[in-house]
């Protein structure tokens, strides 16, 4: 089952506010991805990081060409928001 996106809010401290088509919301945090992929890095510039969006279809969130996330790893990683 894919967990469509709904809207994508950045947050301060690289956290990032998700609704998915459910109805149900996720709390992600960014920053491990810094550590763990090199070009999460280039989001640091918080004016990047500012303009995150949810892709065609709400299959995943961009930031530009070179740097995406998937909803589901919103999904399973982020943190339940009630």
């Amino acid at each position: 089952m894919f967990h469509h996106l709904q809207s994508i809010e950045p947050l301060p401290d690289f956290m990032l506010f998700a609704q998915f088509e459910d109805g149900s919301k996720r709390k992600y945090d960014v920053k491990p991805l810094f550590e763990k992929w090199k070009v999460f890095n280039e989001l640091r510039n918080g004016d990047l990081f500012n303009k995150v969006y949810v892709d065609a279809g709400g299959y995943g969130i961009v930031w530009n060409d070179d740097i995406d996330l998937s909803a589901e790893d919103i999904y399973e990683l982020g943190e339940v928001v009630n």
